[in-house]
């Protein structure tokens, strides 16, 4: 809970981490394709049910900042698996080699 405060504490620029998220999820919700959300579904599977939302809103945003970087077409596969290493602790990178 105490996290959650702190991801919505604006930083210098004005926005909090949320903010961003929000952001970038809205910028890049029509890239989106149902193999991907599949995929990002199967990412998140492990998380306890509480927190899975929380997950899957920080991983997506994490994967719609690199896609607008990146200036991509649409959301990919290699765009997924990039956001989830990037966006998740090293811990739960062995779920991702197991699958």
């Amino acid at each position: 809970m105490f996290r959650k405060f702190l991801k919505r504490f604006p930083k210098e620029d004005g926005k909090s981490d949320m903010d961003w998220e929000e952001y970038y999820l809205d910028q890049t919700k029509h890239l989106w394709s149902k193999q991907q959300k599949e995929l990002l579904e199967d990412l998140v599977s492990p998380v306890p049910e509480l927190f899975r939302d929380v997950a899957r809103h920080k991983i997506a945003g994490k994967i719609g900042e690199l896609a607008l970087k990146e200036k991509a077409g649409d959301i990919t596969e290699d765009l997924v698996i990039r956001g989830y290493i990037i966006a998740t602790p090293k811990r739960d990178h062995k779920f991702l080699q197991k699958n």
